[in-house]
């Protein structure tokens, strides 16, 4: 399974989602980095993806965006290969 990293924050509804979804896809670790604790971080995603808001989720060396990106990949059929290395 693909290593996964998660940009996230304390209260975000929509990171909270995002790891249920990936967990009920065999998902057991997720590097979880808050950027509201840790302003570096915060300028690193935002360097990473073009982005702001969070989750930004990342499977292996893939960014596949936030939490409603990860909901329309995997309604097209693409997370699970994607988690597999496929």
């Amino acid at each position: 399974m693909q290593a996964v990293k998660m940009y996230t924050t304390a209260v975000c509804p929509y990171c909270i989602r995002a790891k249920q979804i990936l967990k009920s896809k065999g998902v057991d670790q997720i590097e979880e980095i808050r950027i509201d604790s840790d302003p570096q971080a915060r300028a690193t995603m935002m360097d990473l993806t073009r982005r702001r808001t969070v989750p930004q989720i990342f499977i292996g060396d893939t960014h596949v965006g936030g939490c409603d990106d990860l909901i329309a990949l995997d309604g097209r059929g693409g997370l699970a290969p994607l988690l597999q290395g496929a």
